[in-house]
């Protein structure tokens, strides 16, 4: 792997360029690429965020809190404490396709990340089914997300849980609070951003530390005993399905490249935002994971049920109730700040797909602040979508349908780009940028691809659980109304003028 060193890094930053062979700084990278083609309307005077910025938008779009405490009571009460190894199988999978979008985005350093390396490899078409998809499965995170932190806002604040009510009024304050620290300043959602990310290290690095010294009631061999007791049945049928919710646990550091636009030096920043922010909040998560599972006072009522909130009951049960309080506000922080980093991802996904004339409103959406030049039409549009789709989700009583697509859209919008520049390669049309793999990236390509191939059918595989049909077939039915709507939108939005964009076609990607 070549990469150039950024002089904005951490050091934590600094350490990973180490491992990925790193030129003198402000030298050439070993091997020269072509310059990167950014597009035309993306110019210098916007580009405010550091390679340390970047990097806190795609840490908090990941978030630990959100990361592990939305996931964890469905994960233990799937596969129990070997919950915990679903999260290095994922990270394993995500870390080879970050890899190839890091390759993606140092040849392309443009707004909407999927979108637009989609519409450079394979045409107008194709980007707009990949931002399409990308676009909508933001939204439905961003709902749940709300949704879910609702409940430990009305813990915190001691109101009426039952009501869905009171739960919809928060998810909308978390929702309208995030835009509009994304419609002030990029300076507040930096500042804000890097405050949540020292809330939640600190808070999951404490966690997870005086559990695992001072309050270990279980051996580090019940990690395996799933395996051990289970043998081939678990692996295929509780551990699959753990590894399909870990999957939701780690996507976001593409939004790195959603921002492409705004990031100095982003052909270096980007690829090194994505990989790193990844790496480390999965490790944030699993250290603090496995805290968790080796404190749980009683597994028998954990995995029974009994237990509502596994994570506040075992830091209660071990640490003291009065320290619930403090984690609780530290939750809300790190969803506020995640939904805020997913509404700043979805806002520039939307205006650069409007850039492009590919949705209806272009015009409109694609304008920017005159001071700022932030897209505000588009967080705000976008955040009005997100609210509308929540109460209407929760009236409707399809809600965990649309979880089931803020999983599953992430994967199918990925494998989009990795499978098109797989093509390229193919064809042997492909220049890499700054970032590049060297002799590993046909085989890194193959394997993102067969990862990502993988865990869509694992995610969308309608699973005997007990549920509604409908719930249990989310997925499958949430692509088909998507791709209904989609095609109608872009019959009747674009009329053919996305396909033939010039700047889409395979042979000109590569000599823009």
């Amino acid at each position: 792997m070549v990469y150039a060193r950024d002089t904005h890094g951490s050091a934590c930053a600094a350490i990973i360029c180490r491992v990925i062979n790193i030129a003198p700084s402000g030298g050439a990278p070993v091997s020269q690429a072509p310059p990167s083609a950014r597009d035309a309307d993306q110019s210098d005077a916007r580009r405010d965020f550091s390679l340390r910025s970047v990097f806190g938008v795609a840490f908090a779009f990941i978030s630990p809190i959100i990361a592990l405490y939305a996931i964890f009571n469905l994960g233990v009460l799937t596969a129990g404490p070997s919950f915990w190894w679903a999260f290095p199988v994922v990270l394993a999978g995500q870390t080879l396709v970050a890899l190839v979008f890091g390759e993606l985005s140092s040849r392309w350093p443009e707004e909407g990340g999927v979108f637009a390396w989609a519409r450079r490899l394979g045409g107008g078409g194709v980007g707009w089914v990949a931002g399409w998809g990308y676009s909508w499965t933001l939204v439905c995170l961003n709902a749940a997300a709300a949704f879910a932190a609702s409940s430990f806002a009305i813990e915190l604040l001691g109101l009426d849980s039952s009501s869905n009510v009171v739960r919809l009024a928060l998810a909308a304050g978390f929702i309208v609070l995030a835009t509009l620290v994304n419609c002030f300043d990029r300076r507040l959602l930096k500042a804000f951003i890097a405050v949540s990310i020292s809330c939640e290290v600190i808070g999951s690095l404490y966690v997870g530390t005086v559990l695992l010294v001072f309050h270990r009631n279980n051996d580090f061999s019940s990690l395996v005993s799933g395996f051990s007791d289970g043998g081939s049945s678990f692996l295929t049928g509780p551990f699959l399905a753990a590894v399909a919710l870990a999957g939701w646990a780690l996507i976001g550091f593409e939004s790195a490249a959603d921002l492409a636009a705004e990031v100095r030096d982003p052909e270096r920043s980007v690829p090194l935002a994505q990989i790193a922010s990844l790496v480390l909040v999965a490790a944030t998560v699993m250290y603090a994971c496995a805290g968790l599972i080796l404190a749980v006072p009683d597994w028998g009522a954990v995995t029974s049920g009994d237990v509502g909130d596994a994570i506040m009951d075992t830091i209660s049960a071990e640490m003291g109730a009065s320290l619930v309080t403090p984690i609780m506000v530290v939750v809300c922080i790190g969803f506020l700040a995640g939904i805020a980093a997913v509404s700043a991802a979805l806002s520039r996904s939307v205006h650069a797909m409007a850039t492009h004339r590919a949705l209806p409103g272009a015009e409109w959406l694609s304008r920017h602040s005159v001071r700022d030049e932030l897209p505000r039409n588009a967080l705000v549009l976008t955040s009005v979508l997100t609210v509308a789709l929540l109460i209407f989700s929760v009236w409707a009583g399809f809600y965990d349908v649309m979880i089931s697509m803020s999983t599953g859209g992430f994967y199918i919008a990925f494998l989009i780009p990795v499978l098109a520049l797989l093509w390229h390669r193919s064809r042997g049309l492909w220049q890499p940028g700054v970032f590049r793999l060297g002799r590993a990236s046909l085989a890194v390509n193959v394997a993102a691809a067969i990862w990502l191939t993988f865990e869509v059918i694992n995610i969308s595989w309608p699973r005997d659980i007990g549920l509604a049909w409908y719930v249990e077939w989310g997925c499958l039915l949430m692509y088909g109304v998507l791709g209904v709507l989609g095609a109608i939108v872009y019959l009747s939005t674009t009329r053919g003028d996305v396909s033939t964009d010039a700047a889409a076609t395979p042979q000109q990607a590569n000599n823009d």
